[in-house]
């Protein structure tokens, strides 16, 4: 999912009620929800090196437990400084009211540890997936009902932390007396929304699956049918069926039952090996591209006037109908220049080239 969303989860989890049995709870949940995602700093060793750690040991139920040891460190540290320097201005640590949240480290580490499997769990109902029990199992996992960045979800959670406030002020207005707390019912119904949300979309999204098989496009045996979503329509979806020698993409609408494919358009045949293909198939990016993508296509292009032949790298999941992404513009493509020599001359990720 998105960082933002990842950041207003821990909060709205720690608004649930969290925040009420340790200090720093909401500071803590929300770094935890989104420090898995620090793996994008191994981008600036270049697009290959980002493909590669994306998703990689933060997002494993192994790495959280020491995350979790990080985050709470830090908080440490955090609180320490500002000992310090309420020290240096000769003012007390413990201002506020007797009914604040007692400082609680153990407590600390656990509610850190909650909010970073929030975030291997929204990266799950995506469908570009995650390997939570990496290294013992390198398999991939998705559940493939929620789109990478989902309005709905947003807007749950950006009301469970707008609305206690713009609700305060209204109550200040009016001499209401101030809660310690506010929030928690607004924080756990979002939550609830965002659970029950999920399961209509799964529930969509075998609704699709079901459409598809019933649609009959393919008459060969089919392999393996899968179904992507569009955001915001829950009834909107991208389905992909695999036989031995095509993959065909089909759009469906689970409200009216209608499933639309085009023979010429949506039909992929899978591209024969050829020497171009199986040297860029192994080549660093060629491995880690295939070890992650679902429904790979791997294409040789003409050769160039450079004597460069282009294969390309393309994941059948990303290639959406406009407006949304378009395909013309397929994000998560990757493109491995190979020479006359049969070796590789450079490799890009998405127009980047890895230096």
């Amino acid at each position: 999912m998105d960082p933002v969303t990842h950041f207003m989860t821990g909060a709205v989890l720690s608004r649930a009620g969290f925040n009420r049995k340790a200090a720093y709870a909401t500071l803590a949940m929300t770094l935890a929800a989104e420090a898995p995602d620090l793996d994008v700093l191994w981008s600036f060793k270049g697009p290959i090196a980002g493909l590669e750690h994306h998703r990689g040991w933060t997002h494993t139920f192994l790495g959280v437990p020491f995350e979790a040891v990080v985050i709470t460190g830090v908080v440490w540290l955090g609180h320490r400084l500002l000992l310090r320097w309420r020290s240096s201005r000769g003012t007390h640590a413990s201002r506020g009211s007797g009914a604040a949240a007692p400082i609680h480290w153990p407590r600390l580490y656990l509610f850190s540890l909650i909010a970073l499997l929030s975030h291997l769990l929204l990266d799950w109902t995506n469908n570009y997936g995650l390997r939570p029990f990496f290294p013992f199992n390198p398999r991939w996992y998705s559940g493939s009902f929620v789109f990478i960045f989902e309005p709905v979800i947003f807007l749950l959670l950006l009301a469970a932390l707008v609305a206690p406030a713009l609700f305060g002020l209204v109550g200040s207005e009016v001499g209401a007396r101030r809660p310690a707390y506010r929030g928690r019912g607004w924080a756990i119904a979002a939550l609830v929304g965002v659970v029950g949300f999920w399961g209509w979309r799964y529930v969509e999204r075998e609704k699709a699956i079901a459409l598809t098989r019933e649609a009959g496009l393919r008459q060969e045996q089919t392999l393996r049918i899968t179904a992507n979503p569009y955001p915001i329509n829950p009834f909107r979806w991208q389905t992909l069926i695999e036989t031995p020698l095509v993959y065909q993409i089909a759009n469906v609408n689970t409200l009216n039952g209608n499933v639309s494919s085009s023979a010429q358009a949506d039909v992929f045949h899978k591209p024969p090996t050829t020497l171009a293909t199986l040297v860029a198939k192994r080549s660093w990016l060629g491995q880690i591209y295939l070890d992650w993508s679902q429904f790979p296509i791997v294409n040789e292009t003409v050769t160039g006037p450079d004597g460069l032949t282009a294969v390309t790298f393309r994941d059948l999941r990303f290639i959406y109908d406009p407006p949304v992404l378009g395909r013309d513009q397929i994000p998560l493509s990757a493109v491995v220049m190979v020479n006359d020599d049969r070796r590789v001359d450079r490799m890009e990720m998405d127009g980047h080239v890895q230096r």
